[in-house]
């Protein structure tokens, strides 16, 4: 007996939960269920995390959580429950199998079979965000080593347990040289202690682009947070539907299970949801706590209950389906085919799966590090970035001196063209003068005189190299 958390979620929620639990028990499941309340109704409660503290514990203490979706009201700087706990409890890997199910369900894919292993910790979803200016806001896309090589090895570890063949990178690292670019790195890196399994990297672009029209070329993809949460909605709905794809958030201590699809209140207490991604995302729970057995058989009298052609609205189409049933009677229809297998779909087998191999990260020595300028960002309304410049000029010292100005990170000073739209959101890049090197009394003294001058600065960022090598982006255009 395995004890779990379960919470019913909003919308849609407790009817694909009642669903997928009915099912489960009826296969076999050994399951100790402990219900929990998160979401909208707590969240309106007063509380803006939308989850108690005793609800945590309880997910801590059993280390195993199965959630149905839920809804975050808009406004009131409610958080994201579903990011919350993937951080709070270290569940860095998001694991999300697109399978086609033709002839049963309609798809342009017929033979497509890919996962996709997104990173579920940080990059843009680290939801750091600051106004600083009147028409200018930031968002912080924070991309760490640790982070890299614990979800690139996953993916390899995985293909590896199974049995895949080649694992593909997505980045946009021609545009963001450091943080994308450190993503690739790592990946190139991790490539190498696996030479049995193919390896390849594509531009995010490019990559959806083929992703959508020919998805049959790819096996395991990894990418990072954003893209990731992006375009395994895409691949699960060229499958088919987004509502036949569940997803596993897996952590060193805890893991969490869920459908992929959101809590859909236009379609809720009307008995007509698919249960399908929260009844796929229960069987990557039981192969996770051991069950593969009863996994199995879940897994394959669902693909029966499909291949019959008992479809619920979502996927129901005139002369390929056979039957249109509720939420319901659908999982009826599962339970009547537990012990079945499919006959035209492959059945699947959990068997032999061997546990995977996930090393803790070890972190690496640290490189010499040395401060090699500063960008300072100003809060100025005028038009004329060289009227900015003589203004910011007088913030240099002795052994510091101005270089370069961007706007939305193009340069606009010197040489800058005059078609360059600029906001009021100015990047001042300041560079030791020759022979000279830069400290932080420096940066304190141009920062003062800053105050002198009445120029806002709003932020700065120090420049560093790492073993002399500069780990900053230059402007564009530089």
């Amino acid at each position: 007996m395995t004890a779990i958390t379960v919470a019913k979620g909003d919308g849609i929620g407790p009817e694909i939960m009642d669903a997928t639990l009915s099912i489960l028990m009826a296969a076999g499941a050994q399951l100790e269920i402990d219900e929990i309340a998160v979401g909208e109704k707590v969240y309106l409660a007063g509380n803006t995390s939308g989850i108690s503290q005793e609800a945590w514990e309880t997910i801590r203490r059993n280390k195993v959580f199965l959630k149905s979706p839920i809804t975050t009201p808009q406004g009131g700087g409610y958080k994201s429950l579903n990011v919350s706990t993937r951080k709070f409890l270290g569940l860095y890997a998001n694991v999300r199998p697109c399978k086609s199910l033709h002839p049963f369900v309609t798809t342009k894919h017929p033979v497509m079979d890919m996962v996709i292993i997104r990173e579920n910790e940080e990059d843009l979803y680290a939801g750091i965000e600051h106004q600083q200016t009147d028409e200018v806001v930031q968002c912080l896309k924070l991309i760490s080593r640790p982070g890299c090589e614990k979800i690139v090895r996953y993916a390899f570890e995985y293909a590896k347990q199974q049995n895949r063949k080649k694992v593909t990178c997505f980045t946009k690292d021609n545009i963001m040289k450091q943080t994308d670019g450190l993503f690739h790195q790592v990946f190139d890196e991790i490539a190498k202690e696996y030479p049995e399994i193919e390896n390849e990297h594509w531009i995010i672009d490019i990559g959806a682009a083929k992703l959508a029209d020919t998805p049959e070329v790819f096996d395991v993809i990894v990418m990072g947070n954003l893209y990731g949460d992006i375009l395994s909605d895409v691949a699960a709905q060229i499958t088919g539907s987004v509502g036949l794809a569940g997803s596993a958030n897996i952590g060193e201590e805890c893991a969490m299970f869920e459908a992929i699809h959101g809590s859909a209140p236009m379609i809720a207490g009307q008995n007509i949801a698919n249960p399908s991604g929260l009844l796929q995302g229960a069987i990557m729970m039981l192969n996770h706590i051991g069950q593969t057995d009863v996994a199995e058989k879940v897994q394959n009298a669902w693909l029966k209950t499909l291949e019959d052609g008992t479809h619920t609205f979502d996927v129901y189409r005139e002369g390929s389906s056979k039957r249109k049933v509720s939420t319901d009677e659908f999982a009826k229809a599962v339970i009547a085919n537990l012990g079945n297998k499919p006959t035209l779909l492959v059945p699947v087998s959990y068997a032999n799966s061997a546990a995977l191999n996930l090393p803790k990260y070890q972190r690496k020595p640290a490189a010499e590090k040395t401060l090699d300028g500063l960008d300072v960002f100003v809060h100025w309304t005028g038009e004329d970035p060289n009227e900015l410049a003589v203004k910011v000029k007088k913030l240099e010292t002795e052994t510091v001196e101005l270089t370069m100005i961007t706007n939305r990170g193009i340069k606009v000073w010197p040489e800058g063209f005059r078609e360059t739209f600029c906001t009021d959101h100015w990047r001042c890049r300041f560079k030791p003068t020759k022979g000279n090197e830069i400290t932080k009394a420096d940066i304190i003294e141009l920062l003062t005189k800053a105050m002198v001058e009445n120029i806002d600065t709003i932020k700065t960022e120090n420049l560093y190299c790492f073993d002399n090598k500069p780990a900053y982006s230059l402007g564009q255009g530089q």
